[in-house]
C-alpha cells in the first residue's frame, strides 16, 4: 500500500560544524548514489555546507541521518532540515 504523494520526498538539509574540506560534499553524492537518490551539495561562505536530497522517502530519511555524522573527519555541530517539495531532480551534483 503506497501514498503517491509520500513515494518522493526532498529535504533541505543545512550542515555546521567542522565540515568543508573533509570531503563532505562527495561524500554526500556517495551516499545519495548508495540510496538513489537525487540533488546537490554546497559549501556555504559561513562554513555550513548545504545539501538536498529527493527521492524515496525512507532513503531520505537515512541520507539527512547520515548528515548528523558526515564523513570520518568531519565534525558536525548541528543538522537542520525543511521538508520542500520534489521537484524532480535527476543525479546528485556537487556545486
Amino acid at each position: 500500500m503506497s501514498d503517491t504523494n509520500s513515494e518522493h520526498q526532498r529535504a533541505h538539509v543545512l550542515i555546521s560544524g567542522d565540515v568543508q574540506g573533509v570531503f563532505f560534499r562527495d561524500s554526500a553524492r556517495q551516499q545519495a548514489a548508495r540510496l538513489g537518490l537525487a540533488g546537490w551539495a554546497r559549501n556555504l561562505p559561513d562554513g555550513r555546507v548545504e545539501a538536498v536530497f529527493e527521492g524515496p522517502a525512507d532513503s531520505v530519511r537515512q541520507a539527512v541521518e547520515w548528515c548528523g555524522a558526515g564523513p570520518d573527519n568531519a565534525r558536525v555541530e548541528d543538522v537542520s532540515k525543511q521538508d520542500e517539495d520534489a521537484e524532480g531532480l535527476a543525479g546528485f551534483e556537487v556545486r
